[in-house]
């Protein structure tokens, strides 16, 4: 086979790979369902709340679940993959999910796609042969769960991401330099549709931008200006719709304050419960901004008289978020925890080590390890579980591709990592 068409064929054989496991996990998933009347879904309570949310979407109702509604609850990014995938073939979970399956299949290839663009093809097709093996990944990618979508819509934003801050200051780039920096204001937007705790990667990318400018602090201005404005011109449409439904300038959505009262509480342990939530029923006496404002208050009046057990409950939380096997106890079979542990250990050890041998390469490490630890920082005052790691675990899939490469040289092609 001639050397130039290899990895194509390889990509072609790990996409398939990846496609074959989710496909056959979505059977697996779906039989053992159907096998329990009382269950519908793994997860229960989110996976009906974003499933519902699709169905007003297809059956043009009003995008709202609950009594009283509930009408910003969650953001629309994922219902809206799901309305796609029931206009096509129709409400049944069993189908949806198997759109879902493919939908991991694009994630590995956009982790090929962002590996190849910071490293090499070699790198690439590593991390996205990682990314198709991957238990954790393949399993929530069947799921009613918005990880795997988020995943997509966050690595495409990264890649986009790359591809400008490789653009030249000069003024030969200057139209290329506005328009990459409109997408990546529209890709970062799309992610945060999907999952609203990415917003505060926005002020993040505007600094980096000008600690990269060196000397262009002029052109540095211009395209953070761009930027901001491709994020907050895809985001009018859900603020304006926002505001027609409650009157308040809502960004996000009005689910953040419970959840922030979720992480703390008196009774809060680092992991979710939300029974507190139908025990007030503070709904029956609020408007949804209103309760969503009570909550916060709550949570924050509760961390300032109680400081040190925020600090125990944010050790409790690291340790949910980095523990190798999942937290939640329908995940806490022996040969499950002992299949994500056995991936996931040898995974971050390569990243360690691939980290250490690319010290010097400040937008490798920005991409792969900035999300994990983005996110590990929110997830301390959140709650925490390895659901809120895994879409970060994809770009981190490089890190380990380049560790692995670095060990493994003489069995993979000897390609010079890009300074």
């Amino acid at each position: 086979m001639p050397e130039s068409k290899r990895p194509k064929y390889l990509l072609i054989l790990i996409l398939l790979i990846s496609a074959l496991i989710r496909c056959g996990l979505a059977v697996y998933v779906q039989r053992q369902l159907d096998q329990q009347p009382e269950r519908t879904y793994v997860i229960e309570g989110d996976a009906d709340g974003y499933w519902r949310l699709a169905q007003t979407i297809v059956h043009g109702e009003e995008y709202s679940i609950y009594t009283p509604p509930r009408r910003v609850l969650r953001m629309p990014g994922f219902p809206l993959v799901l309305a796609g995938a029931m206009s096509v073939v129709g409400e049944d979970h069993f189908r949806v999910r198997l759109v879902l399956a493919l939908s991991g299949m694009v994630a590995c290839y956009l982790v090929y796609l962002l590996g190849k663009e910071l490293t090499n093809e070699t790198t690439g097709l590593i991390a996205a042969g990682l990314t198709a093996v991957s238990p954790v990944m393949a399993g929530f990618s069947i799921l009613f769960l918005s990880e795997t979508i988020f995943a997509i819509a966050m690595l495409i934003s990264l890649w986009v991401l790359v591809r400008l801050w490789n653009i030249n200051w000069g003024d030969n780039d200057r139209l290329r330099g506005s328009l990459w920096s409109a997408l990546a204001g529209v890709t970062l937007a799309a992610a945060f549709y999907v999952r609203p705790s990415w917003l505060l990667i926005l002020p993040i990318v505007v600094v980096l931008m000008f600690w990269g400018a060196k000397g262009h602090r002029v052109r540095a201005l211009e395209r953070a200006a761009v930027l901001i404005l491709g994020f907050i011109v895809t985001l009018v449409p859900w603020v304006y719709r926002n505001f027609q439904v409650t009157g308040h300038f809502v960004p996000t959505t009005l689910w953040a304050g419970p959840s922030l009262y979720d992480g703390l509480n008196p009774q809060a342990t680092g992991d979710s419960d939300m029974t507190f939530f139908d025990r007030d029923r503070v709904m029956l006496r609020m408007s949804e901004y209103e309760m969503n404002r009570y909550y916060t208050q709550q949570a924050v009046e509760y961390a300032r008289q109680h400081p040190g057990h925020v600090v125990e409950l944010m050790g409790a939380k690291l340790l949910r978020y980095w523990k190798p096997w999942p937290n939640a106890p329908q995940f806490r079979s022996l040969w499950m925890m002992a299949a994500v542990s056995v991936v996931f250990l040898p995974v971050l050890l390569l990243a360690v080590y691939g980290a250490w041998i690319s010290r010097q390469q400040v937008l490798l490490l920005l991409i792969t390890v900035g999300p994990i630890l983005y996110f590990s920082l929110i997830h301390l005052v959140f709650v925490s579980s390895l659901r809120y790691r895994l879409p970060a675990e994809y770009s981190l899939y490089i890190l380990s591709a380049v560790g692995l490469t670095a060990i493994f040289g003489t069995a993979f092609n000897k390609e010079k990592i890009n300074s």
